[in-house]
């Protein structure tokens, strides 16, 4: 009895079981898909090296063997033949020749090989290997043609200057010594000089507007260079008094001048000058009345052509340097002075 009790007294026990059903097998379908990939881009690769290792004959052949009009054309195929004439066991079916040099083998002799050691050396020929005595030319008994000569190698050429003096026969030519290459360079630079100062007077007596200013250009060589002054006169001045703008004249000298120096190479300096009158202003003296015309005048050199590179100094030397040291108040001592400085100084101012 007790156990029936203590069996009712406590609740069931279920027990549930879960059948698990398997669905349908779904696993390699991308193995397919996969595959086909790999095909296709081994079938892609296999065109490219197709495409890169046949020729265009082959390639025009292939495209007429699967051609649905004409499977056998022999009016498009390039040998007339499918494949281009061509098959997989020809030799270098599976090579592209295109870019191939082609060497065409003339029918001159080829001549030995000969040292130049700077004596005539006869060199023989040499017959080419296609040559039969049937292509020999008939001469008729004539004697046969002398073989050509070579002539030893030109001497090279030194590309320092000439010496003054050329070698005379028989005589072993020498470079130049150092003053002799001065002298030359002084020399050229003398002739250049000489040749800029008569294109500056030409210029300036070709023009009617400034033959009132032709007195007033001085042009002469000092141990710097070629030296252009243009200087006042009487009732005839560059610039007003105590001013540093140029009058029209003067600017039309100063273009004609400029146009003559542009041409030129060598480097320029500028200088302006007064006379010794002292300047009326508080502040401002001679010295920067010159230096204020000659930097007008190194404005106007550039705006009419010449590269700024080449001006080396713009001074103002107020009345220190005269041009007439017995009268200190002459109109010819305000003056602007244009040197074509040398690129080679004389020995005696070399420092």
């Amino acid at each position: 009895m007790r156990g029936n009790n203590d069996r009712r007294g406590k609740g069931e026990i279920l027990i549930r079981k879960e059948e698990v059903v398997e669905g349908s097998h779904h696993g390699g379908s991308w193995k397919v898909a996969y595959a086909d990939f790999v095909t296709a881009m081994m079938a892609f690769f296999l065109l490219m090296w197709l495409l890169n290792a046949t020729t265009e004959e082959q390639r025009k052949g292939l495209a007429d063997y699967f051609s649905p009009n004409s499977v056998l054309s022999h009016n498009s195929s390039g040998m007339g033949q499918p494949f281009g004439g061509r098959t997989a066991f020809s030799d270098g079916a599976m090579l592209s020749d295109l870019g191939t040099p082609q060497v065409t083998v003339g029918q001159q002799p080829v001549l030995d090989d000969v040292q130049d050691d700077g004596s005539d050396v006869v060199a023989q020929p040499r017959p080419h290997r296609d040559d039969s005595k049937s292509q020999a030319p008939d001469l008729g008994g004539r004697p046969p043609p002398k073989p050509a000569r070579i002539a030893p190698k030109a001497a090279p050429v030194d590309p320092a200057p000439a010496t003054v003096r050329p070698p005379a026969a028989g005589e072993t030519p020498r470079k130049p010594t150092e003053a002799e290459l001065r002298a030359e360079v002084q020399r050229r630079e003398k002739e250049e000089f000489e040749r800029a100062a008569q294109q500056v007077r030409d210029a300036v007596a070709g023009d009617q507007r400034l033959a009132e200013l032709a007195h007033q250009l001085a042009i002469d060589t000092t141990p710097e260079g070629l030296r252009i002054q243009i200087r006042d006169a009487d009732r005839e001045a560059m610039f007003p008094l105590g001013s540093a703008v140029l009058n029209e004249k003067a600017k039309l000298l100063l273009q004609k001048v400029a146009s003559v120096l542009a041409r030129m190479s060598q480097d320029i300096s500028i200088a302006g000058h007064t006379d010794a009158a002292p300047y009326a202003g508080t502040g401002f003296t001679n010295w920067e009345l010159s230096a204020d015309r000659a930097n007008a005048t190194r404005r106007l050199l550039v705006d009419s052509g010449l590269q700024e590179s080449r001006v080396r100094s713009v001074t103002g030397n107020a009345q220190r340097d005269l041009a007439v040291p017995n009268d200190p108040l002459a109109a010819a001592n305000r003056r602007i002075s244009i040197v074509v400085l040398r690129s080679v100084q004389p020995q005696s101012q070399a420092p």
